[in-house]
Formats: C-alpha cells, sequence, structure tokens
C-alpha cells in the first residue's frame, strides 16, 4: 500500500509562485510513476505533471503548464514535487498528488496523461490564484 501526502497550497496573486510537495509512505520506488492531477470548481480532473523515473527520469507536462510548472522528485527522500510559477487564475484547483507503477514501454507514454495508470491518490491541496 502506498500513502500520498501533499502540502505547500494556499492562496497566491496572479503571476506569483508556489511549490507543492508530495510525501510518499509504504512501498515506492523509482519504478513508480510520480504525478500531479488538478480539479477546478465544477471541471473535471486534469493531469498537470508526471515523473517517470524507470523511463529515464522522464517529465510530462499539460500543455496548459508547460513553460510554467516543473515537477522534480527525489526518490531518496520518496519526494515529489511541483514548482509552479506565473501563475494565473486558472490554475486555481484542489492538486491531487498520484502514483502507479509505471508501465513497460510498450504502452509508450500516452497513459501517462491519465488517471489510468495511478492507483494511489493524496487527499488534495488547494490553490487559489487571485487576479
Amino acid at each position: 500500500q502506498v500513502q500520498l501526502a501533499e502540502s505547500g497550497g494556499g492562496t497566491v496573486q496572479a503571476g506569483g509562485s508556489v511549490r507543492l510537495s508530495c510525501a510518499a509512505s509504504g512501498r515506492t520506488g523509482t519504478n513508480f510513476v510520480m504525478g500531479w492531477f488538478r480539479q477546478a470548481p465544477g471541471k473535471e480532473r486534469e493531469f498537470v505533471a508526471a515523473a517517470n523515473s524507470w523511463r529515464g527520469d522522464k517529465k510530462y507536462y499539460a500543455d496548459s503548464v508547460k513553460g510554467r510548472f516543473t515537477i522534480s522528485r527525489d526518490d531518496a527522500k520518496n519526494m515529489v514535487h511541483l514548482q509552479m510559477n506565473n501563475l494565473n487564475p486558472e490554475d486555481t484547483a484542489v492538486y491531487y498528488c498520484a502514483a502507479g507503477i509505471a508501465l513497460g514501454p510498450y504502452y509508450g507514454d500516452d497513459p501517462y496523461y491519465t488517471e489510468t495508470p495511478y492507483d494511489y491518490w493524496g487527499q488534495g491541496t488547494q490553490v487559489i490564484v487571485s487576479s
């Protein structure tokens, strides 16, 4: 079993930055993909970013956050972080940490942009960006 706990959410003005962290406990390792999703009010949960140590430290980003958000992981500490810069009100959401066992290379990278490979989820942390 894997437990995930997010921290670092809060309220920030547009143009500001926030760093989210996720601490993983239980059976995790480099064969796990660690990701971030978010859910804005009245919307479906959507992919934000993921880091795949099993595939040579590969990173995946949603188009809406490319160039503004950076995902990083510290496998020695079982942590994954999401540095969010140049935030805008559209980034307001509950952010969820997610983890799942990396898929074999046959599946490619597309699944990591969906919820399918992620079996474990945190409780979420709220980020509010004011204009």
